[in-house]
């Protein structure tokens, strides 16, 4: 079985297959070693760079759709804290505006009780 075969449409490749892979390569190094050095050693050398490629790749492009994402989570975590902050500030200003309200309605009260 091969990488390629083995791939997902999405273009992901597990570390399972991949490590399948690298030992099948790698058997065929050892087994290359004990005969002469025939041309296949340079195939199982490009078929290893492929794998490593492909790897890497499919590597890059996920820590790039992580970082992307990260970067989104981060403006969405700012702009709710400036949410936050105003709505924290909405809050002080109408417990001001009522406490302020609840002052000159008691001392009404008080100038009525003392009047009447």
């Amino acid at each position: 079985m091969t990488v390629a075969a083995s791939t997902r449409p999405n273009g992901q490749v597990t570390a399972v297959e991949v490590e399948g892979e690298l030992r099948g390569i790698a058997r065929r190094e050892v087994t290359s070693y004990r005969r002469p050095p025939e041309a296949s050693s340079d195939a199982n050398m490009n078929e290893t760079h492929s794998v490593i490629q492909r790897v890497s790749v499919t590597s890059v492009k996920e820590i790039d759709k992580l970082i992307t994402q990260l970067q989104q989570l981060r403006d969405f975590l700012q702009n709710e804290g400036q949410r936050i902050q105003r709505e924290i500030t909405e809050y002080a200003q109408l417990g001001d505006a009522a406490m302020t309200s609840t002052k000159i309605i008691a001392e009404n009260m008080v100038h009525r009780e003392s009047a009447g």
